[in-house]
């Protein structure tokens, strides 16, 4: 799967440029991310993929984006399925052809999507609300343990890039704490993060 990704990325003249694959530990899911040649500003393009030998869940894959300056992915959204189904009638090479191009339509929703946050300003009460939100009462599951470290990311920034009292700063404090999970839950917990900051502060 990721040979024929890599393979159908490059008919396109997008090149992978690092590479990051999780297996569980029982062997029977798969959850990678793929940094691409492309991107803007100060990030590049990536793609979250995830696949199952239990049929638990389908070959699926999100957009994303990596940040430069610390190292952070952030998706633009859940995981969408590839296929209909696990099939043993399933041609990979023209599931992949069709993602692909949907993934590149992406590309442009996603960089406007970060200008928006970097342009979007909080006042403090703002951001605690939405910290209480995502820990306390949204039902997305992210780690509890790991409020206190997205407060103090936020309010006491490591990189001046994120002083700016901003949507992306936040989204950045919340990545960089994820950071601290394992792969898997890392990479489950960002695909959530985009879904929650759009239905709590829709642009």
């Amino acid at each position: 799967m990721v040979e024929k990704l890599i393979e159908a990325l490059g008919f396109r003249q997008i090149g992978v440029v690092r590479e990051e694959y999780a297996v569980s530990a029982d062997g029977m899911r798969m959850f990678g991310v793929m940094d691409l040649t492309s991107g803007f500003q100060g990030c590049r393009f990536a793609i979250g993929l995830r696949n199952s030998h239990d049929k638990s869940f389908r070959l699926s894959r999100t957009v994303g984006l990596r940040v430069f300056v610390c190292e952070n992915l952030a998706f633009h959204g859940e995981y969408t399925p590839v296929l209909a189904k696990h099939s043993k009638n399933f041609l990979l090479e023209d599931s992949l052809a069709v993602g692909v191009d949907r993934m590149q339509r992406n590309f442009g929703p996603l960089k406007r999507q970060v200008e928006e946050w970097q342009a979007t300003q909080l006042s403090n009460a703002s951001a605690k609300l939405l910290i209480y939100q995502a820990f306390i009462e949204d039902a997305q599951g992210f780690p509890k343990h790991l409020a206190r470290r997205v407060h103090d990311l936020y309010f006491q920034p490591v990189h001046e890039e994120f002083q700016p009292r901003t949507m992306w700063s936040l989204q950045n404090a919340f990545t960089s704490a994820f950071k601290e999970l394992e792969p898997i839950p890392q990479y489950k917990a960002t695909a959530r993060l985009a879904g929650f900051l759009q239905a709590v502060h829709p642009s």
